[in-house]
């Protein structure tokens, strides 16, 4: 038996909840035949396993009578595990309740109890209005049709089909207008995604297009809830793709103070929530607001106790992930990296805990700050680990803009451990990389061009001489909307004034903070 065989029960039994395992094996006993119910054993099993690993399961199982057909076994087990779920989460959600009410009136329907189906379905009606659910809106008219047209038209004149047909169109109208500003928003993020933030006027251009498709898809008697939170959270990405950081946060606030008015939804939606406060928090402190950037952060660490949320796996992970990210670029700006590093521990332990179900982007983000606190601090070694982390990740290479400062803070790590042979190979290779993906802008081109140099100085005079270049050269473009969001990556600044200085990192990067607050 193969131990590549299907793991999709291992990894729905691994995303459950202590609460719901519990609930699962109150369901699973009640159909108990005998002294042993097979559906726990092997669900017990199977939770053990670190990895899924169907031999090992035979072997231990060995004789029992469930593995003659394993493959149906596992079925009905993953199927008994979704009736459970199912039954445990029918009241979670705003969903669950309608859909819950819909069936009620299906069975009720059936039996010809049509008064009883008609509450039902008014029920389910006014749940569906205020939680803005129009597709359930337009599923639950046509429930009401089928019973008009059962009831041969009882106790209904034209008023009221006309009154019926109106509310199919407000519905769809509304429908259609959400689809339109969704497209929007995934055709922006599928650009943000591939090329971030914009470095050209051609690109600063595209965004503006897709921005300039809101104006076709506004429409007033259309808006809703989820339309209004679209509409803000395509301006503020598209704002942010432009380096507009002031107006982006206009809109993230906007969308905060929507939710804040509808705390419901917070409950309903905390993803959103803490996606949007993640994003404040990180505009915060690229305009320098680290005051207002820390405040934030122990909001987005507290708000699921404030608003009684279930934490479920994927909020967990996103916690850990944006937190720890968050946590890490507040620290290096302010120059801590003893305490950045601290972080190093939780964080391998938190990759290793939640693996595949961490984006390659998110782990590597993660990877590179580390990265950066360990060079700041000299740990050259320890910075390589990290970094090499990133680079051994064939899934991230469509991420151009951080694979590019990667690799080149890649070089700085050599250049540092005087790895002169191995140098010149490598400044090519990025230049290779850089040209493939045509990315090669003002800072890279800068950069690399004087670290080939600075490799082959041969005293500190000259190694300084060219430093000085550079930080001239970084001071012309780092205003500039196309080229700063280079130096957001790595402060290289505050690395080349460490060594005309002759000052530990950490210290000069504390000097350039406390300008910044004072």
């Amino acid at each position: 038996m193969s131990k590549t065989a299907s793991n999709s029960i291992h990894e729905l039994i691994k995303s459950l909840t202590k609460s719901e395992k519990r609930y699962f094996k109150i369901i699973s006993s009640r159909h108990t035949i005998g002294d042993q119910n097979n559906y726990i054993t092997l669900f017990d099993y199977i939770e053990s396993q670190d990895v899924y690993d169907e031999s090992a399961l035979f072997k231990h199982f060995e004789g029992e009578s469930f593995l003659n057909k394993f493959s149906i076994t596992k079925n009905r087990l993953y199927e008994a595990i979704m009736k459970a779920l199912d039954a445990y989460h029918s009241t979670s959600s705003v969903d669950a309740s309608i859909y819950r009410l819909l069936h009620g009136a299906e069975i009720l329907y059936k039996k010809s109890l049509y008064k009883h189906c008609k509450k039902q379905l008014l029920s389910a009606e006014r749940l569906a209005k205020k939680h803005d659910r129009y597709g359930l809106l337009v599923e639950i008219n046509n429930r009401y049709k089928k019973l008009v047209e059962t009831e041969g038209y009882h106790n209904i004149d034209s008023t009221d089909l006309e009154k019926t047909q109106k509310q199919d169109q407000e519905y769809l109208d509304k429908l259609n207008h959400y689809s339109q500003l969704w497209k929007v928003k995934s055709e922006l993020f599928l650009l943000l995604n591939n090329k971030g933030k914009a470095r050209s006027t051609e690109e600063l251009e595209r965004y503006n297009k897709l921005t300039a498709a809101l104006t076709s898809a506004s429409s007033k008697e259309a808006h809703s809830f989820d339309s209004d939170y679209l509409t803000h959270h395509i301006y503020s990405a598209s704002y942010f793709a432009a380096n507009n950081m002031e107006k982006s946060l206009h809109h993230l606030h906007k969308i905060i103070e929507q939710y804040k008015a509808n705390p419901s939804r917070i409950k309903q939606e905390p993803n959103v929530y803490f996606s949007t406060l993640s994003n404040i928090i990180y505009i915060e402190s690229k305009l320098g607001n680290y005051k207002k950037a820390i405040d934030h952060l122990k909001e987005l660490k507290t708000f699921p106790k404030v608003y009684k949320i279930d934490l479920t796996r994927d909020l967990e992970i996103k916690l850990f992930s944006s937190v720890n990210s968050i946590e890490l670029t507040l620290l290096i700006h302010q120059g801590k990296f003893e305490e950045a590093i601290g972080l190093a521990e939780g964080i391998k332990a938190g990759l290793d805990n939640y693996g595949n179900k961490i984006s390659p982007l998110r782990k590597s983000h993660l990877s590179f700050k580390l990265g950066v606190a360990y060079f700041s601090l000299e740990q050259y070694h320890k910075a390589l680990e990290w970094i090499n982390a990133i680079l051994n990740d064939g899934e991230l290479d469509q991420k151009e803009d951080l694979n590019a400062f990667v690799q080149i803070v890649d070089l700085m790590i050599h250049l540092e451990l005087k790895h002169q042979d191995l140098l010149p190979y490598a400044i090519k290779n990025t230049q290779r990389f850089l040209k493939s993906r045509n990315r090669s802008f003002k800072f890279e081109t800068i950069f690399l061009k004087y670290l080939n140099k600075i490799a082959k100085s041969t005293d500190k005079f000259q190694e300084h001489q060219l430093l000085e270049k550079v930080l001239v050269e970084i001071e012309e473009i780092k205003n500039d909307d196309f080229e700063k969001s280079a130096l957001e990556y790595f402060d290289f600044e505050s690395w080349i004034n460490s060594k005309l200085k002759n000052k530990p990192m950490p210290q000069i990067r504390k000097e350039v903070y406390n300008k910044l607050i004072a």
